[in-house]
Formats: structure tokens, sequence, C-alpha cells
């Protein structure tokens, strides 16, 4: 059993890591210059991530009147986006080819 409690905050810290790993790739990729194709791809992942998180946070907004105001952790909503974004990148990716 101890090993365990020593193993807990190393995979966090992976965990940690990969999904910032995560945010920074999402960055560099909507930066990253590309032919036509590949814009197209980017801007259609683009505006279908907007539409989730623009979804999520209608719904925190009624959540908040329901409930009481919670606050928004700025760096879950950015890895969600970043996961969103990357699912959407991956799905368009293979309905355009490339």
């Amino acid at each position: 059993m101890p090993a365990l409690t020593h193993l807990a905050p190393i995979l966090f810290l992976l965990l940690l890591l990969g999904l910032t790993a995560l945010d920074i790739a999402l960055v560099v990729s909507l930066i990253r210059p590309g032919d036509e194709r590949r814009q197209l791809i980017v801007w259609k992942a683009s505006a279908s991530t907007l539409g989730g998180i623009a979804g999520y946070l209608v719904l925190r907004v009624a959540l908040n009147f329901v409930r009481g105001y919670e606050a928004l952790n700025p760096y879950t909503l950015l890895t969600v986006m970043a996961a969103m974004y990357f699912v959407f990148l991956l799905y368009h990716r293979s309905r355009h080819g490339g």
C-alpha cells in the first residue's frame, strides 16, 4: 500500500504535464501556416470547438442561476477546450483527407 501513495503524485504530475502539452499544441496548431485544405480543417475544428464551449458556458450560466455562483477554473476550461479541439480536428481531418 505505501507504494501507491508515492505513485499517485507522480501520475498526477504526468497527467498535468500531458494536459499542459495539449494546451500548447492547441496554440501551435492554430498558429502554424498551411495550405487551403489545412486551413479549412483548422477553421472547421475551431468553429466546432467554439460552438461546444459556448454551449457549455450557457449551461454553466443556467446552473449558476439555479445553484448560485460557482467559480470556473480557467485551466480546466482551457484543457477541455484543447481536448475538444483535437477531437474535432481528427474528425475533420479524416473527413477531408489528411
